[in-house]
């Protein structure tokens, strides 16, 4: 299973921002991001650099957000970017 995605942030509670968890709004419906957790999450940049990453938990009550821990923290300017989530 195959599903795109886009960088929306790092996520943030308790007036701290987690840099080493990013918030990624999944282009799927509930049951599908549910089964994605697990899953790698892929990310290459402009310069051919590819980030790993695996999806740890849903985020939000909508169901489309997960939270993703990359093995190699993103830059900034990955924000807005789309990824690529396999399970």
């Amino acid at each position: 299973m195959e599903v795109k995605g886009i960088i929306v942030g790092y996520a943030r509670g308790g007036g701290r921002l987690y840099t080493g968890r990013v918030i990624v709004r999944l282009n799927a419906d509930e049951k599908t991001t549910a089964k994605m957790v697990g899953g790698k999450v892929y990310y290459i940049d402009s310069k051919g650099n590819r980030y790993i990453g695996r999806i740890l938990k849903i985020h939000g009550k909508r169901g489309s957000s997960v939270i993703v821990r990359f093995k190699k923290n993103i830059p900034g300017q990955a924000f807005g970017s789309t990824v690529k989530a396999v399970k």
